[in-house]
């Protein structure tokens, strides 16, 4: 029996990077899209429209791109710790990203989570077309989210854990057991049920019983 379920944002949170952000620095629109990422965490900016902004401005990049930017990325302090203790407790943990499938799929692999879910990018020839494919991954599809992995995994939310550092984590807070904001934005920090200021995901541990 699963006893509980973590759930948590990717960019910022599982990883210290902003994909997007390492994206747009090879297409040369870092400070354009650092502004808009900045903006839309804040909750100034509809998710969507600004991840659709910002996608926009990577229009034309190979798709080896993934590569590249995927060896950059810094999996966050006491990652580790947190899946072998969720795991070992009989727990199930998972991602949910505003970011990209292209990127988030090695880490989640390679660290052996149960559930991850991403945005995906449009590509065509072997370049980026400025798109994306299939439903935005916003806030309310991260909610959305942790109700299906809760189900699969036959818990009710009260059981349930998000984890988040962003506006369009909310939606998906407001209905978890317990709401965990992570080195947290403005919006997140007021509304989280517990703040976590350190970058040690570890630190969730003790929140649910563990040892931390």
């Amino acid at each position: 029996m699963t006893r509980f379920l973590v759930v948590l944002d990717v960019d910022s949170t599982l990883i210290d990077d902003e994909v997007i952000e390492l994206l747009a620095e090879e297409a040369g629109s870092l400070e354009q899209v650092a502004e808009i990422t900045r903006q839309a965490m804040n909750g100034e900016l509809d998710f969507e429209q600004s991840l659709r902004a910002r996608v926009d401005t990577l229009r034309g990049l190979p798709e080896s791109v993934f590569e590249r930017v995927g060896q950059r990325v810094t999996v966050t302090m006491g990652v580790p710790e947190l899946i072998a203790g969720v795991r070992s407790a009989g727990g199930r943990i998972g991602v949910v990203s505003g970011g990209f499938h292209e990127v988030v799929d090695p880490i989640a692999e390679r660290l052996g989570l149960d559930y991850w879910r991403a945005n995906r990018l449009d590509v065509v020839d072997g370049r980026l077309t400025g798109g994306l494919v299939g439903d935005v991954i916003d806030a309310e599809a991260k909610a959305t989210t942790l109700r299906e992995w809760a189900a699969d995994s036959d818990i009710p939310l009260s059981r349930a854990v998000a984890v988040g550092d962003g506006a369009n984590d909310l939606t998906m807070m407001a209905i978890a057991g317990l709401s965990v904001g992570f080195d947290a934005k403005a919006p997140v920090r007021d509304l989280a049920g517990v703040l976590i200021d350190d970058r040690d995901l570890s630190r969730v541990l003790p929140l649910l019983g563990l040892r931390g």
